[in-house]
């Protein structure tokens, strides 16, 4: 019986390897844009403030203060689709117009709109830039800008399509189990990082002149 209970408490108090392996992954991809971030001031340092003070004045920033917005606001989404999965609520109980009664499909499927959007205005930036002559390789501060700026994109992009992966998952499953319950909530490991990763980038690209 000691065994029993023993091998049970061990069970019971195991990491998950999933997520851990997320979080060590993760990790990872921090020294990334670590990288990233070096690449940016050191490019600024040496290159001369000029440069920047020139290129940043056709940044439209209430726009991207706008997208930024929407972004962070999709991890408060992707929490509550978190919360829905601990419960093993996989989809709504009532009306679409009942927010109290989504679960986890409703509240991811909104945090992928609100990615999508955010993707989509970085384009819509991208073409207004390129319109008024800053492309890739105009100036040190572009490519940069571009570089720092897609790279997070490609992530984001990465994350949408993570959503729509576990979605699919949950909705060929034929009841939402324990392992649903923990892909969903891996997934919001990595849409929070590459969140708050934005709002290093908004910072120091758009306020910091």
């Amino acid at each position: 019986m000691t065994s029993t209970s023993t091998a049970t408490h061990h069970n019971i108090n195991r990491p998950n390897m999933v997520a851990v392996g997320t979080i060590v992954w993760l990790s990872s991809e921090l020294m990334f844009f670590a990288a990233l971030f070096a690449m940016y001031f050191t490019t600024r340092a040496v290159q001369g403030p000029e440069i920047w003070l020139e290129s940043t004045k056709v940044l439209n920033i209430p726009f991207a203060a706008f997208n930024t917005t929407v972004l962070v606001l999709s991890s408060v989404t992707c929490q509550f689709g978190v919360f829905a999965a601990e419960r093993f609520q996989a989809k709504r109980t009532g009306s679409l117009l009942n927010v109290k009664s989504w679960g986890m499909r409703e509240w991811f499927s909104l945090t992928f709109l609100m990615g999508a959007f955010f993707i989509s205005g970085q384009v819509y930036e991208y073409a207004h830039l390129t319109q008024e002559g800053l492309a890739l390789s105009t100036n040190a501060y572009t490519s940069v800008f571009y570089l720092a700026t897609g790279f997070h994109g490609l992530h984001v992009t990465g994350g949408l399509i993570a959503f729509l992966i576990v979605m699919v998952r949950v909705a060929k499953a034929r009841r939402f189990t324990h392992n649903q319950a923990t892909t969903a909530i891996v997934a919001s490991y990595y849409w929070h990082f590459v969140d708050v990763v934005w709002i290093a980038l908004f910072a120091a690209i758009y306020l910091i002149k």
